[in-house]
């Protein structure tokens, strides 16, 4: 009874609703995206993009090293943060959950200099406070994408009534040989 109130309702907007076991057409995994995921979304890319910023203000501006080459620290230690840089800004969950594990690194990196003796030691700090931004972000923007993905794929799903054959008989129709 209920479902056939939503189907009524889904023909008068132009619609037709399809169920999940009846339908070839699926559920588009990057059209699922709530405010949830968006805010931590957010939060991940401030974090990414101001430890990038930490990290190259620091080694190449206000502390360059000595004993090694400035572009030799800069690839070893900013070279990292480049890899998952394409899908933290397509928003996808695979890349945020292993970006979070290179955001344990950099965390480990900011404690390692916060303990030494430095000129700067609020930039060890900045390190340690984006990296655990990003860490935070990334864990819960995966975890708030496979929430949203599980509510999505419990839900009928609803396409334009276009792309739907209504059947009469219930009996699929034909495919028609183009061989004759």
């Amino acid at each position: 009874m209920v479902r056939a109130g939503i189907q009524r309702r889904a023909h008068r907007r132009g619609k037709a609703v399809v169920s999940r076991s009846g339908s070839a057409i699926g559920v588009d995994r990057a059209a699922i995206g709530g405010s949830v995921s968006r805010f931590w979304g957010g939060v991940v890319l401030t974090g990414y993009f101001g430890l990038f910023g930490v990290l190259l203000l620091w080694y190449a501006w206000l502390e360059p090293s000595s004993r090694l080459p400035t572009a030799l620290v800069l690839i070893l230690l900013v070279g990292p943060l480049l890899m998952p840089l394409r899908g933290l800004l397509h928003g996808r969950p695979y890349t945020h959950a292993w970006t979070s594990f290179l955001a344990l690194f950099y965390f480990t990196v900011g404690v390692f200099n916060v303990a030494g003796p430095m000129v700067h030691p609020w930039m060890a700090w900045l390190e340690i406070g984006f990296s655990v931004l990003l860490f935070l972000g990334a864990v819960l923007y995966v975890r708030s994408r496979s929430l949203e993905w599980r509510a999505a794929v419990n839900e009928p799903i609803v396409v334009p009534a276009a792309h739907v054959v209504q059947l009469e008989s219930g009996v699929p129709p034909r495919m028609e040989s183009k061989e004759r």
